[in-house]
């Protein structure tokens, strides 16, 4: 081929199957499996080691190109057996470690290369069938009530899954090959899909309703089976996954099909009858960290946008982009190349977009920082240009319409991502399109994301360009935050005005700091001429204003006043209600801004001026709760104070480990040490007063050493036990935020959730309120962009509050979505922190989801840390 003898084997390894400048900008699959053998053949005697390498690497980290690498291993088998081997026991170390290791990635790219090199004749497929059966046996001796645990069926369906999603890559030949032993396999997939339960979480759907799941809806596995069932009827041929062996079957056949070792799999914990209901839950709490649903499938667009694809060939290009997005999660640019161009015959935008946001709102958290999505879909859209923008487009606005049944966290991952997206578009968006929900009521979830968009824009940029952004949609000025900065309580404009007892004061402490008097100066003047003559309430209005007034032009500038003074506002917070008035002085005095409301709180908590049980009172009081369903200001300091809290907690934890590791080398280390020592001591001692062989100055070296040694093995273990019992003062202090944080939540639904009527039945709050009065909203006008011919969405031009005609109207009253609002954010809260909340979880049932707890709030929380519905 015309130019690839100057292309080196490292690069042709990397960029075979690519359809590249280098190949012509063909696709002929078998001439890049020739050019790249013939390179490898030149260097092999010389780089066999560097190629065996570079090969099972490029097997590991682009899984999608994995029949080209079993192709090629195959070629080398004819020529060099021990190669191929050598290739094949590495696969078989690296499944068997991930195997103990419990690393998910690796056991299912791993399989997936088994299964392509046994396609290419390098294994046998005996070995495979072996290799299935090990992983289903496991499987189902893990759910089996007897032997083993249902807590840990998220390990064993993973194991299928493993199973099932290796299939497009070999199942044609092992039906072929070994067509009674591959029908077992599949008997035995069936038995274990009628055997184990259902895996339908809502705590983990992006979308919700009161009524939850159908219980006739497939889950993820059970999904994957049909798919599979059908690619079986369809002869097993896919076209999303490349066959580069077939033109080289005639060759491979010949070579030598090397064993595969059996595996093993770790023995799940059993389960005992014994075992409580607590401990089953958390048991299965963590095997669903350990073993993630790898994508919860979020279908943004109709199904006629990817009628070409097959269902298999959706869930094979699904796995690529999964696996490209994990490999490159540090190399953006490379991730959209490599997103753009995967080795399939038919356009996939669509169902890339749909995966993109899928990770995006994945729950219970993406696999990656938010920021990373953000910049893939960037670089995506200046890949595709002609294509994936309008497909983006048309995501968001499909997301829009159904915004109002989003779960809360989803919601707020949505703001902020398009809030980052649009920074990085010029702020270009046609907003007239969306103008009508400013006629919608303030609590409509529709105009509350727009507002949350347009406040987080501002922070990204500053109000007069948002402004600006919105001039053809006018009407939504009045979502925008006010434009003031802060408001000073003693700002004075009228020089003839009387000046206040506060005035006077404010301006006396400016003027104390200004003068660089110390903390301690400022703290005593506060006690004598405010506390004393005024109480500490008005001291604390004085010092809070002034001192937030002097931290205004910057984050830097409040950072250096309560590092200074910080020990001033400590003094004048004495208890815990004095920190929730301190922190209405900080909502009173940044009101015009939730950011910098936010950050100084935030700031506050982290030089112990406040603590997290005062910043969870304030969320609750009377000051916020009625805006609990119309900004995000509360919840957004209600997260960084929890945060705070896990964050210090797996810090401690961290440390503890490194120091346990510290302290076991110091362990060696000294009996390494008093070893030497005394062995140079019994050789000094037995020399009987001849010449010493071992000098006394080296013996009273070793001994200094030793000595050295074992205080070190004391302060090593010393260290341990200090962090040890900070960790468990953390762990109170944990104990008592998330009791304090549900007890709050109880309290103020408590009062507000319709009554459960009298035969059980949960009140329905999306269904609206007869007492409300209807708010209709015009929606004729058509929309100024519409992304393609076909409607994009299915209905972006609908734009109204559900997306269901031209005109409709909101329905929801305001006590209900404050219901809704508050609810999804206590499952929110349940599920993000429910590590945490496990912990805990036998004291917050005595203290807090005991008595008359409404079955709302039972089913909000309960449903978020993924406990039975028969706990609820």
């Amino acid at each position: 081929m015309s130019g690839g003898g100057a292309i080196s084997w490292r690069t042709l390894l990397l960029r075979i199957g690519d359809k590249c400048v280098e190949y012509g900008g063909g696709s002929d699959y078998r001439d890049h499996i020739d050019t790249c053998f013939s390179a490898l053949g030149r260097d092999f005697e010389t780089s066999k080691d560097a190629i065996f390498e570079l090969l099972l690497q490029c097997s590991e980290q682009l899984p999608h190109k994995a029949p080209f690498y079993a192709v090629l291993v195959g070629l080398v088998n004819l020529e060099n057996e021990d190669f191929a081997k050598r290739v094949v026991d590495a696969t078989h170390s690296a499944l068997q470690d991930a195997l103990q290791e419990g690393n998910c990635d690796r056991i299912r790219i791993s399989l997936r290369f088994l299964t392509a090199l046994m396609s290419s004749k390098v294994i046998a497929p005996s070995s495979i069938i072996e290799a299935f059966e090990t992983l289903l046996s496991s499987a189902a001796t893990t759910i089996d009530e007897e032997t083993g645990n249902p807590s840990c069926q998220p390990c064993a369906d993973f194991y299928v899954y493993c199973i099932l999603a290796s299939l497009p890559w070999g199942g044609a030949e092992l039906a072929e090959q070994v067509p009674d032993e591959f029908e077992r396999v599949m008997v035995g997939l069936q038995s274990y899909l009628s055997i184990r339960a259902c895996c339908n979480d809502i705590s983990f759907s992006v979308f919700e309703t009161d009524e939850g799941t159908s219980p006739t809806e497939k889950d993820f596995i059970e999904d994957l089976w049909e798919r599979i069932q059908l690619l079986s009827h369809n002869g097993w041929k896919a076209v999303s996954v490349p066959r580069p062996h077939l033109p080289f079957e005639a060759q491979l056949v010949a070579g030598q099909s090397h064993a595969f070792s059996p595996i093993s799999c770790p023995v799940q914990p059993i389960s005992s009858s014994s075992n409580s209901k607590k401990l089953r839950g958390q048991e299965r709490h963590e095997a669903g960290l350990k073993f993630p649903q790898r994508l919860r499938r979020l279908s943004i667009f109709p199904s006629n946008k990817n009628e070409t694809m097959k269902p298999i060939d959706c869930f094979v290009v699904e796995e690529y982009l999964l696996d490209v997005l994990l490999f490159f999660n540090g190399c953006r640019k490379e991730c959209a190349f490599y997103l753009a161009g995967l080795p399939v015959p038919f356009r996939y935008e669509y169902i890339l977009a749909e995966t993109i946001f899928s990770q995006l709102l994945l729950l219970p958290q993406p696999p990656f920082k938010p920021i990373y999505y953000t910049l893939v879909i960037l670089d995506l859209c200046k890949a595709l240009p002609g294509a994936f923008p309008a497909v983006v487009v048309g995501a968001v606005r499909a997301l829009f319409n159904k915004i109002t049944n989003m779960d809360m966290e989803c919601r707020n991952r949505l703001i902020l991502w398009f809030s980052h997206h649009l920074s990085n578009c010029q702020y270009i968006w046609p907003w007239q399109d969306w103008a009508y929900v400013r006629d919608l009521p303030r609590w409509a979830s529709q105009r509350v994301f727009v507002q949350e968009v347009l406040e987080r824009e501002i922070r990204l940029s500053y109000w007069d360009k948002i402004k600006q952004s919105i001039e053809d949609a006018t009407a939504l000025e009045e979502l925008l935050p006010p434009k003031g900065g802060p408001d000073f309580q003693y700002t004075t404009t009228d020089p003839n005005q009387e000046l206040t007892d506060g005035h006077r004061l404010s301006r006396e402490l400016s003027g104390h700091v200004r003068n660089r008097k110390t903390s301690r100066e400022i703290s005593s003047w506060v006690e004598e001429y405010i506390i004393n003559e005024h109480g500490p309430k008005f001291a604390l209005e004085v010092v809070a204003q002034t001192f937030l007034d002097i931290g205004s032009k910057s984050f830097t500038h409040l950072i250096t006043v309560l590092e200074r003074y910080g020990q001033v506002i400590a003094k004048v917070c004495s208890n815990e209600d004095l920190e929730v008035e301190l922190m209405n002085e900080v909502g009173l005095y940044w009101r015009n801004s939730t950011q910098m409301t936010a950050v100084a709180i935030d700031r506050m908590m982290g030089y112990r001026l406040i603590s997290n049980l005062a910043i969870v009172k304030w969320v609750f009081s009377s000051v916020n709760i009625d805006t609990f369903h119309v900004s995000d200001r509360p919840w957004e300091i209600l997260r960084n104070a929890v945060n705070k809290t896990c964050n210090r907690l797996a810090d401690l934890r961290k440390e503890i480990a490194t120091l346990e590791k510290a302290a076991y080398a110091a362990e060696e280390s000294s009996l390494k040490s008093a070893k030497d020592y005394e062995e140079a001591k019994l050789i000094s001692e037995a020399t009987d007063g001849k010449e010493p062989s071992q000098p006394p100055a080296r013996v009273k070296r070793l001994e200094i050493y030793a000595e050295r040694a074992r205080k070190d093995v004391v302060t090593a273990h010393e260290s341990v036990e200090a962090k040890k019992v900070a960790l468990s003062g953390a762990m109170d202090e944990s104990k008592a935020l998330f009791t304090l944080l549900f007890k709050s939540f109880v309290d103020v639904l408590n009062t507000k959730l319709p009554a459960v009527s009298p035969n059980g039945e949960l009140p329905n709050l999306r269904s609206g309120n007869a007492n409300e009065k209807r708010v209709e909203v015009d929606l004729e006008a058509p929309a100024s962009m519409d992304v393609d011919q076909d409607n994009e969405n299915g209905g972006a031009n609908d734009s109204g509050a559900n997306g269901e005609g031209k005109r409709q109207g909101y329905n929801i009253g305001e006590l209900e979505q404050w219901c809704l609002v508050t609810l999804g954010y206590l499952k929110a809260f349940s599920r993000q922190y429910a590590t945490e909340i496990w912990s805990h979880i036998e004291a917050l049932d005595s203290e807090v989801f005991t008595g008359d707890v409404h079955l709302l709030i039972r089913k909000a929380a309960f449903s978020g840390l993924s406990r039975p519905s028969n706990e609820w």
